[in-house]
């Protein structure tokens, strides 16, 4: 395991289009995920363990955004050759198990991580309605540590005043976790 910290972020950089499929196959595209107030890009898997310290807090958020009006959608870019358990079938498992209210999208080629500049899970990237990045920082102060509830909802923090101001925070701390999986060329 590769620990990583997001670089600092590049506030109102335009959201890269994509076009991803779910684990069904079904196409999913920036523009159709988008909502009123913006766009949530989080970048999971399903077997790091930062993301499995956080994912009930991480559901919560997520759907929390839903409701202000955010679209939100989640990205696996990791390599299921070398990680299995990233793998589409996995991935609508975990989905379903977890109740997501939003599209889980694979990343097969890694093209769309590299255009938004993942280095790790999770890795959240929130855009106003101009699809312009406000936010690319951690979900909370717990990273690894699954323990920690009563921390601050910085992400949650952050979607209640874009959805206000139409900007993010002034103060944004990194996310940290594994790094993304790059396929070897």
């Amino acid at each position: 395991m590769v620990l990583k910290y997001t670089p600092e972020p590049e506030l109102g950089a335009a959201a890269p289009d994509f076009s991803l499929p779910d684990p069904d196959g079904k196409p999913w595209c920036r523009d159709d995920l988008a909502d009123d107030l913006g766009l949530l890009v989080m970048f999971i898997c399903n077997h790091c363990p930062y993301v499995k310290a956080i994912r009930n807090k991480l559901v919560r958020d997520a759907h929390a955004a839903l409701d202000l009006g955010f679209g939100v959608v989640a990205i696996s870019a990791n390599d299921v050759t070398a990680y299995p358990d990233d793998a589409p079938d996995k991935m609508r498992e975990q989905a379903l198990a977890d109740g997501y209210r939003f599209p889980y999208l694979y990343d097969r080629e890694q093209q769309v991580a590299r255009a938004y500049g993942a280095v790790c899970t999770p890795d959240f990237f929130l855009y106003n309605k101009d699809l312009r990045l406000q936010y690319r920082g951690r979900l909370d102060a717990s990273g690894i540590n699954d323990g920690a509830t009563e921390l601050p909802r910085e992400l949650y923090q952050a979607a209640l005043q874009i959805a206000q101001a139409g900007v993010g925070p002034n103060q944004q701390n990194p996310s940290m976790g594994c790094s993304i999986k790059w396929i070897e060329t």
